[in-house]
């Protein structure tokens, strides 16, 4: 199963984005229409690469537009980049999410006391390789760590693309913390300090900001694979989300996209134009005491 991208409007402005194509050439959401498995039978998940590792641009699925193109986040009207906290450069991870899960806001998790985040589980990747914004590949799931963002429970995933080099060493998150040496402690002071520069308090962690290891973060997956599927039935509340597909609800359903309706919403956006340079702050380096 193969995917593409389709690029619309001007790279680094607030009318990019970044549609998606399956093998047939047929425009789809990579929210809903992707599979969350790639190989169910050896638990191998669809990762949709948003972030590159090394880059600062937020890009993320846009859950509440049609066809659920990727997009930059905007807060007061202006594209969001996450900042250089020292030593880290931009995202250190190859990040993105796992297709067909689901964040839900109305439940409170046992574990974290907290409710979902409303966003398909976020996943970062700690291979070798660099990937481009809108890449789908096959991941194996090492752990997780249970992020707390302003009271709401934000999963992390640590995975691995299956045909990465190191792929065949890295099986739980025990091979990580032994053959990467701080790169999970890098990963938690991340995610712990990156809001800082924004105003915001550090980010808080379930279990201490342990990491959960790989049989823990399938379940993880699996029950917000089953919200999804809550979802996109109708039996959970949408909210402002867009569960517009064309590949998996019924042609009945409200939730059913023609080829016609995505042609159509696809061609209401700019074509892709010349990409505008990314603004000089976004190299700037911010230096502050862990605490």
């Amino acid at each position: 199963m193969s995917f593409t991208v389709e690029e619309r409007g001007n790279p680094n402005t607030l009318g990019y984005r970044l549609f998606f194509k399956n093998a047939e050439g047929k425009y789809i959401s990579p929210f809903h229409d992707i599979p969350m498995y790639a190989d169910e039978s050896r638990s191998i998940f669809n990762m949709v690469v948003e972030v590159p590792r090394w880059t600062n641009a937020k890009m993320e699925i846009a859950t509440k537009d049609i066809l659920n193109p990727i997009k930059q986040d905007v807060k007061k009207g202006k594209l969001r980049y996450v900042a250089n906290v020292f030593p880290h450069k931009g995202y250190i991870w190859n990040y993105g999410a796992i297709p067909q899960t689901w964040e839900d806001p109305a439940h409170k998790d046992g574990d974290t006391g907290c409710c979902g985040d409303n966003d398909p589980v976020d996943v970062c990747e700690i291979g070798s390789k660099v990937y481009s914004r809108g890449e789908v590949i096959k991941v194996k799931v090492l752990g997780v760590l249970a992020m707390i963002d302003e009271g709401e429970t934000d999963w992390k995933v640590i995975a691995i693309n299956v045909e990465d080099p190191e792929a065949n060493d890295l099986n739980n998150i025990s091979d990580v913390q032994r053959l990467k040496p701080g790169y999970l402690e890098a990963t938690v002071d991340w995610f712990r300090r990156y809001k800082v520069p924004d105003g915001k308090p550090e980010n808080q962690f379930a279990f201490n900001g342990e990491f959960k290891d790989k049989d823990f973060a399938i379940e993880v997956i699996k029950n917000t694979h089953n919200f999804w599927k809550s979802l996109i039935s109708q039996q959970a509340n949408a909210g402002e989300l867009s569960c517009k597909n064309t590949c998996v609800s019924a042609c009945d359903s409200p939730y059913c996209c023609s080829a016609d309706e995505a042609k159509t919403a696809v061609g209401e956006t700019c074509p892709c134009g010349k990409e505008e340079p990314i603004p000089s702050s976004v190299d700037k380096w911010y230096y502050y005491e862990r605490k």
